[in-house]
């Protein structure tokens, strides 16, 4: 067993108790911070929004007031707010023009199994880009501009009209800052979605973003990866491309390579769902499942570290094409994200976005405004749905209690010999001031009998040393994993219609001595 080398060990013991078993895992918690610590950004949870309704998301005229409310409450608890990424796949169907007041889309009508198609085509002005002004103060931002035309002049002009407006008085006032552009979407799956025919090869890509980026960053003056404004590299949706591949032949040898500062890669923990194929929600949840969609990012990982460039999960969420209903939606999803989100923190991972849009399944918020038809099949909806935090929003709340609000912690993974328990440490200073742990055990509506438990034993790894006093627990609660509502963080309800929570605080002081009982589907922080 490893105390405080790579990893801390947790064992499981089984006792009897109610005719039950139940198991007692013997945690053990590095007292400071281990040589493997990772740091724990603020903005580790992100957002990556569809560009062709963002004006939905951000407010018009005024403030989207859902919206800033389901961030601000994220905010309150790390002092600051999530990253904002406005692209996605209609980021490279987006054209300026000095004629368009705000935005002009055209969609496809909607489907049984895409109930709100992405825009076809996007149209925008200069006014579309300064509604950033509305998000809260200190958010941090990155646009989408349009690599699949292949139009150096469209990708200047937008990326113009996107600096152009953080210049704007309004802009500079909100506090909202511009950080990183990004051109192009997925390109290495161009050849897949249409954007390019027959053979596409990295090569064929370094070639022709570099034929738009370098314009781009002769027109806005970026010089190098020093900020305040640089690019963000590949953004790549599949392992077709890697960061690897193209650092090899010679992505960042260019000017505009070289203002490259954070390199980002997309991931859909379930893929099948694209063709209404589904997947069973105690399978999405495991553990296994949730670590074999981050490991393979190691290596690209280390890649970019190695040439001195940050790198983030640039968008995801559960189950691609806007996500799988009975599966997105549920409160597992929330169990599951947290668990991701911390995973990929302790793999180096610096901020991971989830991707949002209008009537999508696996939406943390779903929507901002009103639907008038179903996100999960399309149905008419009357009256329509008013906006409301979905199951996975709670995630959220966990992970930013975790990371505090020092804006210095650091994250290690605890290793747990349990198939379905999962546990982390967070440090301030050196120190060990936080600990998470999430059972991942599927506790269904159809589940029968009594809800299993552990019972979480703690013991602290500096000379077998014992901790006096108490712990202070906060517990994400729900009934079943597969409920669409009901959840409760520290005794709070956030399904409420402005988002703000709604109950008194609930938070259990424990003896450390005296450990802690984890139920099936549940998350739990702890405070020391």
């Amino acid at each position: 067993m490893q105390l405080l080398g790579l990893r801390t060990a947790l064992t499981a013991v089984a006792v009897i108790h109610l005719s039950l078993p139940v198991f007692t895992l013997h945690v053990s918690l590095p007292e400071s911070s281990p040589a493997n610590s990772q740091p724990l950004l603020s903005s580790l949870l992100s957002f990556s929004i569809e560009e062709d309704r963002w004006p939905e998301w951000a407010g018009t005229n005024s403030r989207n007031e859902f919206t800033y409310n389901a961030l601000q409450n994220y905010a309150s608890l790390t002092g600051q707010p999530p990253s904002i990424r406005v692209g996605g796949d209609s980021a490279d169907r987006t054209t300026w023009s000095p004629t368009v007041a705000l935005n002009e889309d055209t969609f496809l009508p909607p489907t049984e199994l895409t109930p709100y198609p992405e825009a076809t085509q996007v149209v925008v002005g200069d006014a579309f880009y300064t509604l950033a002004r509305f998000l809260p103060r200190g958010t941090r931002t990155v646009w989408g501009v349009n690599l699949g035309a292949d139009n150096a002049t469209n990708a200047v002009n937008t990326a113009r009209a996107i600096v152009r407006a953080f210049d704007n008085d309004e802009v500079n006032a909100s506090g909202v800052v511009l950080d990183r552009l990004e051109l192009g979407n997925e390109p290495d799956i161009y050849n897949f979605t249409g954007l390019r025919t027959g053979d596409w090869t990295p090569e064929m890509y370094i070639e022709q973003w570099t034929a738009s980026a370098g314009p781009v960053v002769e027109a806005v003056g970026i010089n190098g990866r020093g900020g305040p404004v640089t690019l963000q590299g590949a953004s790549f949706g599949t392992q077709q491309f890697t960061p690897r591949q193209v650092f090899d032949l010679g992505l960042l040898d260019s000017k505009a390579g070289q203002a490259i500062s954070v390199i980002s890669q997309h991931r859909y923990s379930v893929i099948s769902s694209c063709n209404g194929t589904a997947v069973s929600l105690a399978e999405f949840m495991s553990k296994d499942a949730v670590r074999s969609n981050l490991t393979i990012f190691e290596a690209d990982i280390a890649a970019s570290k190695a040439k001195g460039l940050g790198y983030i999960i640039g968008e995801t969420n559960s189950a691609a094409c806007h996500g799988s209903p009975g599966l997105s939606n549920t409160a597992g999803a929330a169990l599951w994200a947290i668990d991701y989100v911390l995973q990929a923190a302790t793999l180096g991972v610096q901020e991971v976005y989830f991707h949002e849009g209008i009537g999508y399944t696996y939406n943390f918020v779903s929507p901002p405004v009103s639907l008038n038809r179903s996100a999960t099949n399309g149905a008419p909806l009357d009256p329509p749905q008013p906006p409301h935090v979905q199951p996975v929003y709670y995630a959220g709340l966990v992970i930013g209690t975790l990371v505090g609000n020092s804006s210095t912690s650091q994250i290690v993974e605890l290793t747990v010999d349990d198939d379905n328990v999962t546990g982390y440490a967070a440090f301030e200073g050196g120190w060990l001031v936080r600990a998470a742990f999430v059972n991942l055990r599927a506790w269904l509506s159809g589940s029968n009998g009594n809800r299993p438990s552990v019972h979480l034993d703690f013991h602290f790894a500096r000379a077998g040393s014992a901790r006096s006093g108490n712990v202070t627990v906060r517990r994400l609660a729900m009934e079943h994993a597969d409920d669409l509502k009901g959840l409760k963080w520290a005794g709070q309800s956030f399904e409420t219609a402005d988002a703000r929570p709604v109950g008194q605080v609930v938070q259990e002081r424990v003896a450390v001595g005296n450990g802690v009982d984890l139920h099936a589907s549940e998350a739990i922080v702890l405070s020391f």
